[in-house]
């Protein structure tokens, strides 16, 4: 074998023996959820919820646009649902602080 491949195969090694980690660690962060704090809720207040708002009145810009070519694809619902409740929903809806 070349020195490349040798390289090549313990890389692969190291990478399936590394990615099991990676994953419990994400699963881990899921299952205990940050507590709000002053900062985030008032980053959320101040940042994102302007921001999703523009998204909710992009969307809503988009949905009309797209209106004809979901009518024809017969997915309209999904259409709404994706570019307008759900941006409304985590627009007005959610809780401060909570994403």
């Amino acid at each position: 074998m070349t020195g490349r491949k040798k390289i090549i195969i313990f890389l692969l090694a190291v990478s399936l023996m590394v990615i099991p980690f990676g994953s419990s660690a994400v699963a881990k962060s899921l299952e205990y959820p940050v507590d709000n704090c002053a900062e985030i809720m008032a980053a959320d207040c101040a940042l994102v919820r302007p921001l999703q708002f523009i998204s909710l009145v992009t969307g809503t810009a988009f949905f009309i646009v797209s209106l004809p070519f979901s009518a024809l694809g017969d997915n309209v619902g999904e259409a709404y649902q994706k570019m307008m409740v759900k941006p409304a929903k985590m627009t007005f809806i959610r809780p401060l602080g909570v994403f």
